[in-house]
Parts: structure tokens; sequence; C-alpha cells
């Protein structure tokens, strides 16, 4: 197993649709990408996040569905990330990049009005009360997305945990955000949005224990 990871980690370095800056480069503001991604696309179109992306396969999946947006998967962990940019490479998936970093970085990676859209999916809930400030909707991070998305851009938590979404709603209110929707169970609704369909390893798992699915879709005023 171990020499697995190795082996991962080694061919990562050679991988053109993953940047893994270290932590000194982008606490010191010599990331080089920042506020310079549409030419590291070679195209001026939007760009989507996936934050804690795993294996990419939210952003493999909608990248398919919107071929002239921009998407990129952001992880610390090198053998998922490896997973998803192998399938982007043997797929051509040339509108899809990866970043080896930490979410709570992200302000040092893009810049103001750099990104349309974020996705958070199924994301550790964090439950205990020590552990808050580490749920990807706390107050910190909130901060953040909304100094890197555009005007009216959205941000997306999928999660199968109850916890984190009504946490979420609350903290949305108390900071006078906008929810553009809100569903505890979006597989009882007759109809949702297409992007809502994809299902992610650890969703088709949740939904196989009829754990209910929901959905946050909002931004900032």
């Amino acid at each position: 197993m171990a020499r697995t990871k190795l082996k991962k980690f080694d061919e990562l370095k050679f991988m053109n649709n993953v940047i893994q800056p270290n932590r000194d480069e982008l606490l010191n503001n010599e990331f080089k990408w920042k506020g310079k991604w549409c030419k590291k696309f070679k195209n001026p179109n939007p760009i989507v996040l996936e934050l804690g992306c795993g294996k990419g396969e939210y952003c493999i999946q909608l990248s398919k569905i919107y071929p002239h947006f921009n998407f990129i998967g952001i992880d610390i962990k090198g053998s998922r990330i490896y997973s998803g940019a192998k399938i982007a490479l043997e797929e051509n998936r040339t509108n899809v990049l990866f970043v080896r970093a930490q979410i709570d970085l992200l302000s040092k990676m893009f810049s103001e009005n750099e990104i349309k859209e974020i996705w958070i999916t199924f994301p550790d809930p964090q439950i205990k009360y020590n552990r808050r400030n580490k749920r990807l909707t706390s107050n910190n991070f909130l901060k953040i997305y909304k100094s890197i998305l555009s005007h009216g851009g959205c941000v997306n938590l999928k999660t199968d945990s109850l916890f984190l979404h009504g946490y979420t709603l609350g903290l949305l209110e108390a900071c006078n955000c906008h929810v553009h929707f809100s569903s505890a169970d979006i597989y009882s609704l007759s109809k949702i949005d297409d992007r809502l369909k994809i299902k992610t390893y650890y969703e088709k798992m949740f939904l196989k224990e009829n754990l209910p699915i929901s959905h946050i879709r909002f931004s900032f005023l």
C-alpha cells in the first residue's frame, strides 16, 4: 500500500493537470497562478471549484455537462487527486485541473472575483464543538468564499449530514446571505437540477443506507 502511494505521488509531479504548491509558496504570496487561471486554462471561461474534491468525481462530471466552463478540484490528499487527474487525462478533459492544497488557503490561490461558483460535496460535518471552525461552511470559510467569488457567484453544499445542513442554514441567516435553494431531501422532490443528479462514490454509499441527501445553494449580498 505504501509503495503504491509513493508511486502515485511520483506520478503526480509529471501530470500537467495537477498543481502542487507548497505552503510557504502560498503564504508568501508567491503562487504564480493567482489571478491568472485563465492563462493556465488558455481561455477566459468561468471557473468553478470543487472543495475537498477527493477523486474529483463531481468536477469531472460537471465538466461534461458544461464544456465551456473550467473546473478545479481541490484536496490535500494526493492519492485521491491522482485518481481524478488520471481519469481527466484519459478522457482529455482539458477544462479540468486539480490543486493539492489546503482549503483554508484559497485566498492565496485565487484573486477577488476570479471564481464563478463553488461546490462542497459531502464534507466531514465536524460535529464536535471544538472542531466547529473546521466545518467548510463555518464563518471563517464563508469569508474566504466571499473574497474570491464574482458578483452573483454561488456556493453549493451537498451533504448527507442533516446537522451540517441545519447548521449552515442558521449561519447563512445570521450572516444575511441569500439562499436560492434549500432541500433536506432532494430525491423526495419531483424534479431536481441535473447537476444534483451526479452521484459520487460516497453519495451512492449513503443512499444505500437510506440517508437523505440535502442541498443548499446560496450567495453573498
